[in-house]
């Protein structure tokens, strides 16, 4: 028989561990979310101050977490505490750090629930004014001066979901803590966000919305038809013809994202020469995407291109011109992309 206490001791020991290696990907993905979003801010709609810190309290995190939390990021129930800040962001130019208590914005207290969603609401009414920031560290209380920066405003979320798998709603950029496995480097992680971030400043889910309305309207007309003629489908045509029209411009959609968001990454200071290999890698993660085009362009196609738009970013570098996407380039290339090959 095992003994009782050795297993529990064991079950708190990967716990923490899981919550720590969370929340280090989560750092990750904040520091790399932040400079894609304030470098590419031009090309976005929706623009928001940020300062670049993640702050939360052990009551501000989801309810699985809270047994260990204190213990594996040392942070407490009552003082929101920073858990990731972005390289060079105005709060690290201001000596805030991973583990400081953050008390106060221009005197107002800030909320030990809701934190991040309180501070970004606040932020935005503040607009770039300087802000105030009291911390707290080691029991030492400072008052800091931030300087924020408009950036993209779509917030990025990390899940665990061990698909790799990265996608964009209207209102937010989901990165499931699978895709880590393809995007090994920031660079890489850059070209991924960057992805997400060139499907909302180039319109393409809602595109992609109205081709499936579209494709809906078309197949009710279908099943109107066969239900004049005492037929009941059972809104089949309604439901397919919907599936068609999301699906439709997919591909071309896809890989014009990867050229653009190749250019946001390397816009945010990001050298992506080799990141081409994630597609290597991506296309052992799900094999059917060396051969099938049914949604994204094969990853053999994606691969090539990534190569070519890196050379194409570093020769625009060594002649000093302005690092923008030519989309002509991209709709020359979809024109040729591999399609579905059947077997």
């Amino acid at each position: 028989m095992l003994p009782a206490q050795d297993v529990a001791n064991e079950q708190r020991k990967e716990q923490i561990d899981q919550i720590r290696a969370y929340y280090a990907a989560v750092a990750r993905v904040d520091n790399v979310g932040f400079h894609i979003r304030v470098a590419n801010r031009q090309f976005c709609k929706n623009v928001a101050t940020q300062i670049g810190l993640h702050a939360a309290t052990v009551r501000g995190l989801p309810r699985k977490y809270r047994s260990y939390t204190h213990e594996a990021l040392q942070i407490g129930w009552s003082k929101p505490a920073v858990i990731s800040i972005a390289s060079d962001s105005p709060a690290a130019v201001a000596g805030i750090k991973v583990g400081d208590q953050i008390l106060t914005l221009d005197n107002e207290v800030v909320p030990a629930t809701g934190t991040a969603r309180w501070m970004d609401r606040w932020l935005q009414r503040h607009g770039e004014a300087p802000v105030q920031i009291m911390v707290r560290r080691d029991g030492v209380d400072t008052l800091r001066t931030v300087l924020p920066v408009p950036a993209c405003a779509i917030p990025i979320r990390y899940v665990s979901n061990q698909t790799a798998n990265a996608y964009t709603t209207n209102d937010k950029i989901v990165l499931n803590s699978g895709i880590l496995r393809v995007a090994q480097s920031d660079a890489d992680l850059a070209v991924i966000v960057g992805h997400e971030l060139a499907h909302v400043t180039m319109g393409y889910y809602q595109k992609k919305e109205q081709n499936a309305f579209l494709g809906a309207v078309g197949g009710a007309l279908v099943d109107g038809g066969f239900m004049l003629g005492g037929i009941y489908t059972g809104t089949t045509f309604t439901r397919h013809f919907e599936k068609v029209g999301a699906q439709a411009f997919s591909v071309d959609f896809e890989r014009e994202a990867d050229y653009v968001g190749a250019y946001y990454a390397a816009r945010a200071g990001y050298d992506i020469s080799g990141s081409e290999e994630v597609w290597r890698r991506f296309a052992q993660e799900d094999p059917d995407s060396i051969r099938l085009a049914t949604t994204h362009p094969i990853t053999a196609a994606r691969f090539v291109q990534m190569r070519k738009v890196a050379a194409e970013i570093a020769d625009k570098k060594r002649q000093g011109l302005p690092l923008v996407p030519n989309l002509k380039v991209a709709h020359s290339a979809s024109k040729t992309a591999t399609r579905d090959n059947p077997d």
